[in-house]
């Protein structure tokens, strides 16, 4: 009796906490393979996006792309301000009234012409029509040798061909010859150009 009292009587150890134990490494294990799980599903998104789009652009831009329509835009050429110069006319043909009559016509189709007058006693009589500009004013000339069926231009010769020797304020100078005396300018414009002319102009001191 007195053993199984004292048998009785000693203390029992405590039972291992290894269920305790199990539990925090399930839930560990558990934590870690959610992490991966997650990365894994995150990278195959990433490449399925990559692979859907093409690099540097996102599904947005590319759909933009596919649906822009390219409209030409139509350009156009200013035209030269026939009242920014005035012109004169100078008659060289030998024709009496040709000169105030281009004067007219020039007048009416826009330009500011100064009063016509003639050629001087040393220019010869001039059987082609030239249109002569001064230093800045080519395009302009361009425009009235345009109107005049395509004359040629030329640089203003020294001393300049008109009876004044001068031009006033024009810087356009018209020397009017033989081939378009007396012609309306309905018919000069619209008739067919000639064949260009090479003028030569002299220059004295």
């Amino acid at each position: 009796m007195d053993d199984m009292s004292q048998e009785q009587r000693r203390p029992r150890p405590a039972p291992e906490p290894r269920a305790a134990n199990v539990n925090s490494l399930l839930s560990i294990a558990v934590a870690i393979l959610a992490v991966l799980l997650g990365f894994f599903i995150l990278r195959d998104l990433r490449n399925d996006t990559s692979i859907a789009t093409p690099e540097g652009t996102t599904s947005e831009e590319t759909s933009t792309e596919t649906t822009l329509e390219i409209i030409p835009v139509e350009t156009t050429v200013a035209q030269v301000v026939l009242t920014a110069f005035k012109v004169q006319i100078a008659n060289a043909s030998g024709v009496s009234g040709s000169a105030g009559l281009l004067t007219t016509e020039m007048q009416g189709r826009g330009y500011i012409v100064q009063p016509a007058i003639n050629k001087s006693e040393v220019t010869p009589k001039q059987t082609v029509t030239v249109v002569y500009y001064l230093l800045g004013s080519e395009v302009a000339a361009a425009q009235v040798a345009k109107d005049l069926g395509g004359v040629a231009t030329a640089p203003m010769p020294t001393p300049i061909p008109t009876e004044t020797a001068s031009l006033g304020e024009a810087s356009v100078l018209i020397l009017l010859g033989t081939d378009l005396a007396g012609k309306p300018l309905s018919i000069i414009s619209g008739g067919v150009t000639a064949p260009a002319v090479v003028v030569t102009t002299t220059t004295t001191a």
